[in-house]
């Protein structure tokens, strides 16, 4: 029966040209416009570490004086180095990194290249599988050498195949800023989006192709590239164990609420005693953040997505009133051949299942030629300037859904005007005949 429905419906449309193609058009544009935005916007704001976003913590203290204090107001979000050292040694919580991004000058050893800048991460030896960073070759280097500033170094895919070619890089030396690293791991292709472990440095940026021990950066006073906040004298060393200058970012992955509820108050514990020795003066201010809420702390999303997205929406909703419209104009138009199959016995629910599936069968060209803006919608997107442009694109998820939604849609505004058309009197329109 579904079949003898689906050939009335391609019978229709061929008697009924104009309007079909107006019903297709008004679906396509507003599944393209809609999709589009609800794609950007599903990039931008997925789960950037989905198995263990609730087990990871950004951590913020109040290190600073009384000058400029404002009750209630939000901590630093970075740490000191002593603050970030001295938690880093502390027991509680499974891993622990304390990190800052920085650009660092590679010298390669193969011929024909020339020296160049790579983003480099400088952190602790937990980064890897705190953040569950995939390994190509070899491993991280260990907590012993980050305590002996080791001159150890992970290197991305990317930079391994380009100084390496098809030789392992693992075990080879890499020259960094002049100084002689023996390289001890590289990375499978990775990448996280947003880049919610340091957003100072990029919120949509390539995962760093350099990683270095931090104890090894600040000896060899590697610069940074991120923010750095200073009060106080520095004693002209602003990256010194007791300047009072916060530059670190610091997470630490914890097993359960419990654990995070016990971590809290460490760190009320820890600020406390800080006040007590005098380093910290102003009262303990602790923010303790999981990456979802530190993402929505951070409105990462840039507004005017959200704002396109609701938008489009909108559109969307004008394009399915005009629909109805239209498919109730279609379906009256048919009023006496309606009115015929119901004097000869058709029963009402057979008519509004027939005018149902050719509403869908229009929501699904509509969703053909929709999935084909969306494409070009998001094409048109890559082409911005914008820090996410490269990482938008329709995946399976969204293609099924865009298709959903097109014929979910198109029936939903089907639902009147087949109504209608099925309470018509059959004797009034065999009558008219």
């Amino acid at each position: 029966m579904i079949s003898y429905y689906f050939h009335v419906a391609i019978r229709s449309f061929r008697r009924n040209k104009m309007l079909t193609a107006l019903m297709v058009c008004a679906i396509a544009l507003g599944i393209g416009s809609s999709m589009t935005t609800q794609t950007v916007l599903h990039v931008l704001s997925g789960d950037p570490i989905p198995a263990k976003s609730d087990r990871l913590f950004m951590v913020q203290l109040e290190p600073g004086d009384m000058d400029g204090f404002e009750p209630g107001e939000e901590p630093p979000e970075q740490l000191t180095r002593f603050d970030g050292e001295a938690l880093l040694r502390a027991k509680p919580g499974l891993r622990k990194a304390m990190m800052t991004g920085g650009d660092v000058a590679i010298e390669p050893a193969r011929e024909g290249l020339n020296p160049f800048y790579a983003g480099a991460r400088y952190t602790s030896a937990d980064f890897f599988p705190m953040f569950d960073v995939p390994f190509a070759e070899g491993s991280p280097w260990t907590a012993a050498e980050d305590a002996a500033r080791a001159r150890v170094v992970v290197i991305s895919a990317e930079l391994s195949d380009k100084l390496f070619t098809q030789q392992r890089a693992v075990g080879q030396t890499l020259r960094i800023n002049d100084i002689d690293f023996v390289i001890v791991g590289v990375l499978a292709p990775w990448r996280v989006t947003p880049h919610f472990y340091d957003l100072i440095t990029g919120r949509y940026r390539e995962a760093e192709e350099v990683f270095v021990p931090l104890s090894t950066s600040t000896q060899n006073e590697f610069g940074h590239t991120g923010s750095m906040n200073c009060w106080g004298d520095t004693n002209g060393d602003p990256y010194g164990l007791n300047a009072p200058c916060v530059w670190i970012q610091f997470w630490v992955e914890l097993g359960d609420p419990q654990q995070a509820t016990e971590y809290r108050n460490f760190l009320i514990s820890y600020s406390d005693q800080q006040r007590a020795t005098g380093r910290f003066e102003r009262p303990s201010n602790v923010r303790f953040r999981n990456v979802m809420e530190w993402l929505d702390f951070k409105e990462v999303v840039p507004g005017d997505v959200r704002l396109q997205a609701w938008l489009a929406f909108g559109f969307l909703l004008v394009c399915l009133l005009n629909t109805v419209g239209l498919l109730l104009a279609t379906f009256m138009r048919r009023a006496s051949e309606i009115g015929i199959r119901r004097a000869l016995g058709a029963p009402r629910s057979s008519i509004f299942s027939q005018l149902i599936i050719e509403a869908g069968t229009i929501g699904l060209v509509g969703a053909i030629a929709g999935v084909g803006l969306v494409w070009l919608g998001l094409w048109a997107v890559r082409k911005q300037p914008t820090g996410y442009a490269d990482l938008v694109h329709l995946d399976t998820t969204m293609l099924v859904i865009t298709i959903g939604l097109a014929v979910s849609a198109s029936v939903l505004a089907a639902l009147i005007p087949a109504w209608r058309a099925c309470v018509i009197s059959p004797a009034l329109q065999v009558k008219s005949q």
